[in-house]
């Protein structure tokens, strides 16, 4: 028995721990979510999910900055949608000068985490506000802020345990902490095209009645997120890659979830079982030694969007549904802008980024 035992423990590696700290992570968000009342457990569990790194350390510091830049995108949303919502031209102006600032600091500062939800929460506010006049904004960014909340100390608790425990024997790489890029010209005008398609966003929610056109604009500031230094005089390429990428995550995960939503029946043990399948199955996409790691995000993330319903007795696969529209949405906007700017860009050689830093989901 005790050999059997050493030749288990001998085949567990540390990309394995780490897919069954997201799956236990995930798991107490949701019951956390649940205890406080959210009214998004899946935003909970997303944070359960994307904080998560091999030591405590880091993954509080990364929960720390993701509560600040949510706390602080809604409440700027907050101060500025009774100026700029009811005027469609004034919203697009205001939602591209505040999404250029996060994406441009989301991309050289050295704090980028918090500064990419700042101008997430902010797009997201905004545009449903824009979708949904009258709606209790207050509530909802006081929910985004406790769900992320929840999230995140479900995180951080089962780092901390991990951390003192099974790290002790199969410890990860420490990631190496970002450094300020200072002025950079190329980011900046990556930046202001990223904002320019949340502009033109609004413009969309204004002419056509489309779901999740908030999750357009995740989509749009989570795939302009590329390393300062693989952006060079344009960012067309690394940009579609990443697009690609998110389609399929997206894609593949909503069909093993809809697969899982006929089989459960309604039954949670059998959707849980399905959400902890997604998750560990996506975090190892995710870890793998591939080029296509940005997969396995975006997989885990159709997964909980459509497998973690705010009751387990409603489990329905719109959601995830509507998140793949709203990629191809993103999609649909943001391509033109890239190409119009790669068209008239100035020919600069780019300075290759690593595989690892390419495909670094960011957050989202």
């Amino acid at each position: 028995m005790r050999a059997l035992w050493v030749a288990v423990l001998g085949r567990i590696t540390p990309r394995a721990v780490d897919a069954g700290e997201c799956v236990v992570s995930v798991l107490l968000a949701i019951l956390v979510a649940h205890l406080i009342g959210g009214s998004n457990v899946a935003w909970a569990a997303f944070a359960g999910y994307m904080v998560m790194r091999g030591h405590a350390s880091e993954t509080l510091l990364r929960g720390m900055l993701r509560i600040v830049g949510t706390v602080a995108g809604g409440v700027l949303a907050l101060a500025a949608a009774p100026f700029v919502a009811g005027n469609w031209v004034i919203s697009a102006a205001t939602l591209m000068l505040v999404g250029t600032l996060s994406l441009y600091q989301a991309i050289t500062a050295r704090r980028a985490y918090a500064w990419l939800f700042f101008g997430l929460t902010f797009a997201m506010v905004l545009l449903d506000d824009i979708e949904a006049p009258g709606a209790a904004l207050g509530q909802f960014v006081a929910t985004r802020i406790l769900e992320t909340v929840a999230g995140t100390l479900a995180c951080a608790v089962v780092s901390i345990v991990s951390t003192w425990t099974v790290r002790r024997r199969w410890p990860a790489e420490r990631t190496p902490p970002s450094a300020a890029a200072g002025f950079h010209p190329e980011a900046l005008r990556h930046a202001v095209q990223g904002g320019i398609a949340l502009a033109l966003l609004v413009g969309v929610a204004r002419a056509l009645t489309l779901p999740a056109l908030a999750q357009g604009a995740i989509g749009i500031m989570a795939v302009m997120l590329v390393p300062a230094q693989s952006i060079g005089a344009s960012g067309l390429a690394p940009v579609s890659v990443r697009l690609l990428q998110r389609f399929l995550g997206c894609l593949t995960g909503a069909v093993l979830a809809g697969l899982c939503l006929v089989v459960a029946h309604g039954h949670a043990a059998l959707l849980i079982a399905g959400t902890m399948l997604g998750v560990a199955t996506g975090r190892m996409i995710e870890n793998g030694p591939h080029s296509y790691r940005y997969v396995g995000t975006q997989f885990t993330l159709a997964v909980l969007v459509m497998l973690v319903p705010d009751s387990y007795a409603n489990g329905d696969a719109t959601p995830g549904l509507e998140r793949l529209i709203a990629v191809l949405i993103g999609m649909a906007v943001l391509e033109p802008v890239l190409l119009v700017g790669h068209w008239h860009a100035p020919r600069r050689p780019i300075v290759p980024a690593s595989e690892k830093a390419l495909d670094e989901p960011g957050g989202v």
